[in-house]
C-alpha cells in the first residue's frame, strides 16, 4: 500500500465502502482492528454481495453524473470517500453522521454504476462463481447460483434482492445481515447484463433434448439445427446460454396420485416454468 497521502485515500475509499455496506457487527473492536484488512476479511464484515469500487472510477466526474441530484451533502459526501481535506465550507456542517449517511448512499449508487463495467463486472463473476451471494432456494434448481439485484434503480424504495437465472424469480437474502441493503446499490440492469455477456453462465432457454432420444437421433437433430442457415434475427444456439437449465417441475400428489389442474386445489400455470425443447419451438411460441 502506498505511503502518505496515498494510505489516506486508500483508508478514506475503505471506510466509505464499509459505511456503504450497512455492516451490522463494525461495533467489534475485535472487527474494528481489522478494517484495513478488509480484502482479506471481507466475510467478516457481511461484504459479499459488493464489489470493490476503483478509485479512478470514483474520482471521474463523468462516472457520477446527475447523482448530485438524489445524494444531499454530495459535495461532502464525495470528499469523504476520497478522504479529501473538507473545505472551510463543509465546516459549517453541525453533525459529521449527516454525511456519512450520505456517504452511505453515493458509494451504493457509484457501485450500481460500476458493476456495469467491464472492470466491475468481471468482479462480480469471480464472486458469482465463487459462490459469494449464495443458490436459489428453490428444490428443483438444484442449488443454481444467484445475483443480487434491485426492484427498482432509485434509493430508499427495496431492499436487495437474489435472482435466479435458472427459474428466472427473485428471493429474499436468507441472512439478515443483508435485509438493510438497498437494492438500488445493485439495480434493475445487473444481473441480466452479465448474463448476456457471459452467456457461458446463464442457463438455457431451451430444455435439454428428451431422454427419449437416442444418441443418434439427437446428433441428426444438432447437426440439423447447426447446418440450417439460420435468417435475420432468428434465434442461434450462441444467443443463449450455454449451460443446461434444470427443468423438473413439482408435482402435487395425494396417495401417489397425481392431483388434477381441474381440481379446486390443483396446480395452476405449471406451463411458466415449462421451457421448448427446441429452438423451432422456442421461435413459433
Amino acid at each position: 500500500m502506498a505511503s502518505g497521502a496515498g494510505d489516506a485515500r486508500a483508508n478514506g475509499a475503505i471506510a466509505a465502502q464499509e459505511r456503504a455496506m450497512h455492516v451490522s457487527n463494525m461495533s467489534d473492536p475485535q472487527n474494528m482492528d481489522n478494517v484495513s484488512e478488509l480484502g482479506e476479511d471481507e466475510e467478516i464484515y457481511g461484504h459479499q454481495y459488493f464489489a470493490e469500487v476503483a478509485e479512478d472510477f470514483i474520482e471521474d466526474d463523468f462516472n457520477l453524473t446527475g447523482l448530485n441530484f438524489l445524494v444531499p451533502f454530495y459535495k461532502e459526501a464525495l470528499e469523504m470517500i476520497l478522504d479529501i481535506e473538507p473545505q472551510e465550507d463543509s465546516l459549517k456542517i453541525p453533525d459529521v453522521s449527516i454525511v456519512e449517511s450520505s456517504a452511505e448512499l453515493l458509494y451504493g449508487l457509484i457501485h450500481q454504476r460500476y458493476i456495469l463495467t467491464r472492470q466491475g463486472m468481471q468482479q462480480m463473476v469471480d464472486k458469482y462463481e465463487e459462490g459469494h451471494f449464495g443458490v436459489c432456494p428453490r428444490v428443483f434448481c438444484n442449488s443454481q447460483l444467484v445475483l443480487p439485484c434491485g426492484r427498482s434503480d432509485l434509493p430508499g424504495l427495496d431492499t436487495v434482492k437474489l435472482y435466479c437465472p435458472n427459474c428466472l424469480d427473485t428471493y429474499i437474502p436468507p441472512s439478515s445481515r443483508f435485509h438493510g441493503i438497498d437494492g438500488a446499490f445493485f439495480g434493475t440492469t445487473f444481473p441480466h447484463l452479465l448474463l448476456q455477456c457471459y452467456r457461458d453462465l446463464a442457463p438455457s432457454i431451451v430444455a435439454a433434448p428428451a431422454a427419449t432420444l437416442s444418441d443418434e437421433q439427437q446428433e441428426q437433430e444438432d447437426t440439423e439445427q447447426a447446418t440450417e442457415a439460420p435468417s435475420a434475427g432468428a434465434l442461434t444456439p450462441a444467443r443463449l446460454g450455454r449451460k443446461i437449465p434444470h427443468t423438473e417441475i413439482y408435482i402435487p400428489r395425494i396417495y401417489g396420485f397425481r392431483v388434477s389442474e381441474f381440481a379446486i386445489s390443483g396446480p395452476r400455470m405449471q406451463w411458466m416454468r415449462e421451457r421448448p425443447h427446441s429452438l423451432t419451438e422456442l421461435e413459433q411460441t
